[in-house]
């Protein structure tokens, strides 16, 4: 008698999730950022497009509260829409922040011409594409704009 054939496990691919803003200065590119996101790999799990508070923008980048620029940080975050988004993707996070390119949109267009904020973005601040930093980032930062998880 023969043994039943048995199925060797495949190992678990751990499948990470990063928060991803389109802000208010590429907004009107969003289509295209959209299709530059799928083109490289990612899923959008979650998405939704809303036009934040000054207290909301203060809530979402309270780590940078006392820093010269937040004034003008939440100002710029909540002059118009943004879309947020749950990608994922394995090494999501640090995938797309590698897609997204230096803060500097000036810089950018240096060492990166290809990245997101390169294209789209015009300054340190007016840079186009948000990205989580970390695990932990990502998960405050998506608990944020997706409380309900759905």
């Amino acid at each position: 008698m023969e043994a039943p054939a048995t199925f060797m496990e495949q190992p678990a691919i751990f499948v990470e999730r990063t928060l991803a803003i389109i802000k208010p200065d590429a907004i009107d590119q969003s289509a295209a950022i959209l299709r530059f996101i799928e083109d490289h790999g990612f899923a959008i799990l979650q998405q939704r497009r809303l036009h934040m508070t000054p207290e909301q923008c203060s809530d979402f980048y309270a780590e940078h509260y006392g820093k010269m620029f937040f004034p003008s940080l939440v100002s710029f975050m909540s002059s118009g829409p943004i879309i947020a988004m749950v990608l994922a993707k394995e090494n999501s996070i640090l995938e797309w922040r590698d897609l997204l390119g230096p803060t500097s949109s000036h810089r950018a267009r240096e060492t990166h011409p290809e990245s997101l904020r390169a294209i789209y973005g015009t300054d340190d601040q007016r840079n186009a594409v948000h990205g989580s930093d970390s695990q932990k980032g990502a998960e405050r930062e998506i608990r944020f704009f997706f409380p309900d998880g759905k």
